[in-house]
Formats: structure tokens, sequence, C-alpha cells
């Protein structure tokens, strides 16, 4: 007997509905009907939970397949979100490039590398569109960490294709305006984004 009919005879044999099992194991009725109908399973804290709440082993719920199943797609979704935290990490840390000295200044016959605030040499509407850029990328940042604790799978990837371009557009401007630290560092965080991206999802 598979997992979704080994719980709906334990549901039904104790009287329960999806509804009232779901409250007990404090998920939503919709991920009961799922796990029911054979179209996913529980993670291992519900099956925790379902193992006491009709007391009975994890062994005798889940089949060896299964177990390795589970654990599978247990460690993908793992994985996933230590990628999702980096990926919002990685734009959030575009803030950091207004405070660091990488914008190269004329004095005299010298370059010297200064902020952002201390740069003044282009004109201030090209300065301001660094500023927007910027910080536009690190509210993206947040609002990808944001999404995850709303688990909103096409809030991610909608964020994520949104931050892609806009990094890209942001190497552009400061290949044009002859940046050369900044587009350095802002291409190497594109690449590490886009690996993170592939790895996470391979559909992609």
């Amino acid at each position: 007997m598979e997992f979704n009919e080994k719980l709906q005879q334990l549901r039904k044999q104790n009287n329960l509905t999806q509804e009232q099992l779901a409250e007990q194991l404090y998920v939503s009725r919709t991920a009961v009907s799922k796990w029911e109908s054979g179209k996913g399973y529980p993670n291992i804290e519900s099956l925790k939970c379902l193992s006491k709440v009709f007391s009975v082993s994890i062994d005798e719920l889940l089949s060896g397949n299964e177990l390795i199943t589970l654990a599978e797609s247990e460690n993908r979704s793992n994985i996933n979100k230590i990628n999702n935290l980096m990926y919002g990490i990685l734009d959030l840390m575009a803030i950091a490039f207004i405070f660091l000295p990488f914008y190269g200044q004329q004095e005299g016959d010298f370059i010297r590398s200064v902020t952002l605030l201390a740069y003044s040499d282009t004109p201030e509407i090209l300065r301001t569109s660094y500023f927007v850029i910027l910080i536009l990328m690190g509210m993206l940042g947040a609002v990808e960490l944001a999404i995850q604790f709303i688990a909103s799978e096409k809030g991610l990837r909608a964020s994520k294709t949104c931050s892609i371009i806009l990094q890209t557009l942001a190497i552009l401007i400061f290949i044009m305006t002859r940046q050369p630290y900044l587009t350095a560092f802002l291409f190497m965080l594109l690449m590490i984004k886009v690996a993170l991206l592939i790895k996470g999802n391979p559909k992609w």
C-alpha cells in the first residue's frame, strides 16, 4: 500500500476530516489533500506529527523507496532555500558599493579611489543614477529575502528575473561610464547569481 492510501485509511479509521487532520499537523487542508491524492509527500516534521497522531512509526507510513524519494526531495528543498538566501544577500550587497572606494577620481596627475559619496568627477545626473541603481538592487535583495518567508515560488522567480535584468543594466552603465572596479565586482556577482540560478533551478 502506498503512502497516500495508508494516510487516507488511517485518517478515516480515526474519524478525522482532512481539515481536522490539517489542524493537528499545523498545515493547510490543501496539503493533506495533495498527500492523499499521491501528488506529494509531507516534510520530515509533518511526518513526525503524523506518526504521533496515528501512533505508528514512520517506517509504517512510508516504504523504503518513498523514504528515499522524500529524503531527496527534502535535500533539494534545503539546497534551494540556501541558494535563494545567498541570492538575496548578493543583491543586498549592492548597497555596500555606495560606501566602498570603487570610483576613480582625478586629482592632479593621479587617480584616487573614492566612495560614491565622495565621488564628484562626473555629472550630477550620472552620479545620481549610480545611487538609484545600487539602491534598487539592494532593495530587490531585501524583497527576495522577505519573499522566502511567505514561500512564494512565483515571487522568487519574478524577483530573480528582475535582479538579472537590473544587474545586467547596471554593468552596461558602469562599463559605458568607465568604472572598471565596480564593473568587475558586479560582473563577478552576476556570474555567481547565474550559477546559483542554474544549480537551484535546472529548468531555467
